[in-house]
């Protein structure tokens, strides 16, 4: 491909079905890939709202030759792909779980009367960066409150509600049509089962145009389009089986809600999928712990109580036991993306380099309420990671001033953000 070139906006289609590309090689002409030697940066910003439990969380030892902390373990092959921070936090931004719409705005004083959000740094990048791809970001949940909660606000201070449908997320990002249109082709699609079969004839006629490489990552895109179509299928007939018979109450929502890390799961799978096809370079995920009722924690095993409840355990073994087992399936999830976007080659390097994932939480300590010393860990973006960086537990470091290093990481002239006082020199190159 050469000279002829492919569109970066390129759809794949047939009757009414619109597939966007992955970025491929081929895709832009030599003098455009010439001038754009680095990939385009990304970055995937999550939050769960009760945070993880401190101490198996943190590291003890400092600076770069220090033990993985129990949660880190699971990370262990990525070591050098990810910096865990402590003693990082908003000024001004206490109240308990009354500071879960400022993690991404830092904004001070959200229990005092007449408060108003500020801009979100997902929505602060997007108008930084302009109309790049086809949707500026997008905002994920997990069990949330779409009403009352979200990571993403604009410049006034309103909230954007988030999407935690990923089949409608899917339809969004690849069906395309007037409504009648995409309700016939939703139709066709039960009925034939996938996107891909509708396609079928012009990928494969598509994929014979491309090089080597390009056809290699054509087809780890269209696997990973083929995973999450499975997936949704396997939820459709999950939610079509009998309810099991029982004599107890069942909580609220529990057949949605107790699959918490399958929903997880999926939406994690959802934004790298928004990522690599490069419908969007910004993604948030909020997950709605606080709105979670007790949940599958194993095979035959469900929490003892909702996610609140137990994330004010009182030191009780039980439900630490619970929390700490909740707390490592997090962090394999972690794991499993960054292993996902470590096996995606673009421009010679790994999808990982050019995405910053932020890993953290508005609460330090949710059995006590506790608004400083939050868990943060950032992997990815050709960061100079493999270290555990600790700032002052008793005066923290802002963590805008984490923000302002990401924002410029994205290319961006942004020299402030929120209550920002510099940068963290100590993971830039």
């Amino acid at each position: 491909m050469t000279s002829q070139h492919r569109s970066r906006r390129r759809f794949l289609r047939s009757t009414g079905v619109f597939l966007a590309l992955p970025i491929l090689n081929g895709m832009q002409p030599r003098s455009v890939r010439a001038a754009e030697t680095a990939s385009p940066r990304r970055m995937l910003l999550i939050s769960n709202n009760l945070g993880v439990l401190p101490k198996p969380f943190f590291p003890d030892e400092t600076g770069r030759d220090y033990e993985l902390s129990p949660y880190l373990k699971p990370l262990a092959e990525f070591r050098n792909d990810f910096t865990v921070f402590s003693g990082l936090s908003h000024p001004g931004v206490t109240g308990g779980h009354s500071t879960e719409n400022c993690f991404l705005t830092g904004a001070r004083g959200p229990t005092k009367s007449g408060f108003r959000n500020q801009i979100s740094l997902d929505q602060y990048a997007a108008e930084k960066l302009g109309p790049v791809t086809r949707f500026p970001t997008l905002n994920l949940g997990v069990n949330i409150d779409k009403a009352n909660r979200s990571l993403a606000w604009t410049r006034d201070g309103v909230l954007l509600p988030a999407e935690d449908s990923a089949p409608a997320l899917f339809r969004k990002m690849f069906v395309q049509g007037d409504a009648e249109a995409v309700q016939k082709q939703l139709k066709k699609l039960e009925e034939r089962g996938s996107i891909l079969d509708a396609l079928r004839d012009e990928t494969q006629q598509f994929s014979r145009s491309l090089g080597r490489d390009d056809k290699n990552r054509l087809d780890q895109y269209l696997t990973s389009v083929r995973e999450i179509e499975e997936r949704l299928l396997t939820a459709r007939q999950w939610e079509q089986r009998p309810r099991p018979v029982t004599t107890e109450t069942p909580p609220t929502d529990v057949t949605d809600h107790k699959l918490f890390f399958e929903k997880f799961d999926l939406m994690l799978s959802m934004a790298q999928l928004a990522l690599e096809s490069d419908s969007t370079r910004i993604v948030t995920l909020m997950v709605d712990a606080f709105a979670t009722p007790a949940f599958r924690l194993g095979e035959n095993q469900n929490t003892t109580a909702d996610y609140h409840n137990l994330s004010h355990h009182g030191q009780a073994d039980d439900k630490v036991k619970q929390l700490e087992e909740a707390d490592r399936r997090q962090m394999t999830l972690l794991t499993k993306l960054l292993q996902n976007l470590a096996g995606r080659p673009v421009g010679g390097k790994r999808l990982l380099d050019s995405t910053m994932i932020l890993f953290g939480s508005n609460m330090g300590d949710s059995n006590t309420h506790d608004n400083t010393n939050l868990p943060i860990l950032l992997a990815g973006g050709g960061f100079r990671h493999g270290q555990h960086l600790a700032f002052q537990r008793d005066h923290n470091t802002p963590l805008s001033n984490l923000f302002v290093t990401m924002l410029q990481n994205l290319g961006l002239e942004a020299e402030a953000f929120a209550s920002s006082t510099a940068t963290l020199s100590e993971i830039t190159r």
